[in-house]
């Protein structure tokens, strides 16, 4: 194949998540342990965050969880002391 013949079907995205999670956990952990903030808001609903989660009530830091209308499981809403979403719910068209 000459690169002229390249086009955009031939690229395909890499979307993969490389540690994401693990890092926003060290970012959660850093902050409760140096007490730098009073209150944290999540976007997100993965039970990946239980421990971040559990750790920062620990620290006496205020943890609330906007999981932006998906649901969360019980064991990460165990661990939050507040869920609120502010984003306009997905109208039904997004959610096909």
């Amino acid at each position: 194949m000459t690169w002229d013949e390249v086009d955009d079907e031939d690229f395909v995205p890499d979307l993969r998540q490389k540690g994401v999670d693990m890092r926003l956990g060290l970012d959660i952990a850093s902050l409760a342990y140096k007490q730098l903030v009073n209150q944290i808001v999540l976007l997100a609903g993965d039970a990946d965050f239980v421990p971040a989660a559990k750790l920062a009530r620990r620290e006496g830091i205020d943890f609330v969880l906007d999981p932006m209308w998906a649901d969360i499981r019980p064991d990460l809403f165990e661990h939050i002391d507040g869920r609120r979403t502010t984003s306009p719910p997905p109208s039904p068209q997004h959610l096909r």
